[in-house]
């Protein structure tokens, strides 16, 4: 539920995260393959690297503490995620005539460390561009918790994406950051 107070939403760590080389390298290509499928499209593949109780959240103010007390631009659940790329997919969106085309970068990859529950806690750099009719740039501090599975790759439990110019006025936000 998306109003289940219960979620940690806090990017703050309780710990730290030792882990070797080899892990973070496999961190950050888990967020690389992530801009790739977002920048080609490839929802269902996206989709597929949540939890299943996961949760997409861009706060609408800077250190906004929680989704619940402060409007958001999006806080989304595993069906929210479900019907805006339907809707993205759709050959009848108009919205997405001609389709939205986009390019991330993503940098400055840290693991800060875990939360309660043990998910890692990581810190990255975006930078997007996307255009549908014109242009537009984007820069985000995004932090992602990750659970580990059981065949060694990760799911993404929190996508929070603190967007430089979250209290701007915008256009259309329609595709993924």
């Amino acid at each position: 539920m998306l109003l289940d107070r219960t979620i940690d939403v806090s990017t703050t760590p309780v710990a730290g995260a030792n882990l070797p080389l080899e892990t973070r390298m496999a961190i950050q290509d888990f967020l690389f393959h992530e801009a790739r499928l977002l920048d080609e499209s490839r929802y269902d593949e996206w989709m597929d690297l949540w939890a299943e109780d996961g949760r997409y959240w861009v706060p609408r103010k800077h250190d906004q503490e929680n989704p619940f007390d402060h409007v958001s631009l999006f806080w989304e659940d595993a069906l929210l995620r479900e019907i805006r790329v339907r809707r993205l997919a759709h050959e009848r969106n108009w919205s997405q005539q001609p389709p939205t085309r986009s390019s991330r970068l993503v940098g400055n990859v840290t693991v800060e460390g875990t939360d309660k529950a043990g998910h890692l806690i990581v810190r990255s750099s975006l930078r997007m561009t996307d255009w549908r009719l014109e242009q537009r740039h984007f820069a985000a501090t995004v932090f992602h918790k990750l659970a580990a599975t059981d065949d060694g790759s990760w799911k993404i439990v929190l996508k929070r994406v603190n967007l430089v110019n979250c209290d701007g006025q915008f256009g259309i936000l329609e595709v993924y950051f």
